[in-house]
């Protein structure tokens, strides 16, 4: 394995277990600080990853691009940005991250290192709010990659995941790898495992309609202006 893949798969590994980290860390430590206010809770959990994916996609943009995320490595394969070779070696290092971060997350609470959620989320409207939050990620993403904007991916993607925490009905997971790692946590962020599946498929709708858009509004892609790239 070339050098260059080696420490880009690391930093998919390292950049989904501390985003995952951040999400299940923040949800554990607003149930502790807030344990009568669900909406108090939420804006602490929402907060903190806003803020924690912003600062992580700045850390390892560089490395790996900083995906943390299935379909956002799907959707740059499809404008052929990354191979087939490299996308499918992102995944499971996403998936695992995102299982690692959630562990890492519960231990740092004292609570159990693996416990199943309890947290069912697979209902309609719950399955709704994941293909919009899922097309509305991946339109933001790519938006500013096709328009020569993405050094704006960090403020942009957070402030926009922050936002859609209280917009969409599922608190935007918008995201299979940290879907899978979040049934690991039976916390305020968890997911209960017989919801994974059907929130995958709903990310994977949102992802195809999110790359419709990006193809409809952005059909030419625009070069990265020089002092950005500096």
């Amino acid at each position: 394995m070339r050098s260059d893949t080696a420490r880009a798969l690391g930093g998919e590994f390292l950049g989904s277990a501390l985003l995952t980290a951040v999400v299940v860390g923040s949800g554990i430590a607003a149930q502790n600080l807030s344990p009568a206010d669900v909406g108090l809770q939420l804006f602490e959990n929402a907060f903190a990853t806003a803020l924690g994916l912003g600062v992580l996609i700045l850390i390892f943009q560089t490395v790996s691009g900083a995906h943390f995320n299935p379909v956002v490595s799907i959707v740059d394969l499809l404008f052929h940005r990354k191979g087939v070779a490299i996308t499918a070696a992102y995944i499971p290092a996403q998936i695992l991250g995102c299982i690692g971060g959630a562990i890492l997350a519960n231990v740092m609470f004292a609570e159990p290192a693996i416990a199943w959620s309890t947290r069912n989320r697979a209902d309609g409207p719950h399955l709704l709010a994941e293909v919009v939050a899922t097309a509305g990620l991946v339109l933001v993403i790519f938006a500013l990659v096709r328009t020569g904007r993405s050094h704006l991916a960090a403020p942009a993607v957070g402030a926009y995941i922050g936002a859609a925490y209280f917009f969409t009905s599922s608190t935007s997971f918008a995201n299979p790898a940290i879907t899978i790692g979040r049934a690991f946590s039976d916390t305020f962020a968890g997911i209960a495992p017989a919801s994974v599946l059907p929130f995958i498929a709903a990310q994977l709708v949102g992802a195809a309609l999110g790359w419709v858009l990006v193809r409809a509004l952005f059909p030419v892609a625009t070069a990265e202006p020089a002092a950005s790239r500096s």
